[in-house]
């Protein structure tokens, strides 16, 4: 192979007048252009990093809002249930008391009851024996004695009773 070195030096100044102008007017430009998308897509990744992070961060308040949320759930579940429990053991309290004020005081008036039924028994008994025994003895017996029929015959009543 030979070479023409005329030639070759001919197109060694071409080959540099070329670059020198190529990258005056297009090697400026399009690295310009390039540097300029390389910040750009630099920036779009920080922005959609930034982004992801934010949403992290959300997604994580987001979770702890919930379970706070469901935390107060529970403990109003739990109070009102507390509540309705305590509410139900106040009312059978309530209404125990009220059945024993009710039966103490229907005992107070059985016993009222057969008191006042047992003076009407005696006074009716007391009667009934001084006339029977008007009858068997025929005659009419005086108070004190009368008195002492009647308590010998409650007391022979009573022991029955």
């Amino acid at each position: 192979m030979h070479i023409e070195w005329s030639t070759f030096w001919i197109q060694l100044v071409a080959f540099l007048i070329l670059y020198l102008l190529l990258s005056k007017f297009a090697f400026g430009p399009l690295f310009g252009m390039m540097e300029k998308r390389r910040q750009l897509v630099k920036d779009q990744i920080q922005t959609a990093e930034t982004s992801r992070k934010q949403a992290e961060q959300l997604l994580e308040e987001q979770k702890q809002a919930l379970q706070q949320t469901r935390k107060e759930a529970y403990d109003i579940i739990e109070q009102a249930k507390h509540t309705g429990s305590k509410q139900a053991d106040d009312i059978i309290h309530a209404a125990s008391a009220e059945a024993n004020r009710l039966k103490d005081e229907a005992l107070k008036d059985i016993e009222n009851e057969k008191n006042k039924a047992v003076a009407a028994l005696r006074s009716q008994v007391g009667a009934m024996s001084v006339l029977i025994a008007s009858k068997i003895i025929e005659k009419q017996i005086d108070e004190k004695s009368q008195e002492e029929l009647v308590e010998h015959y409650l007391k022979e009543v009573g022991g029955n009773v």
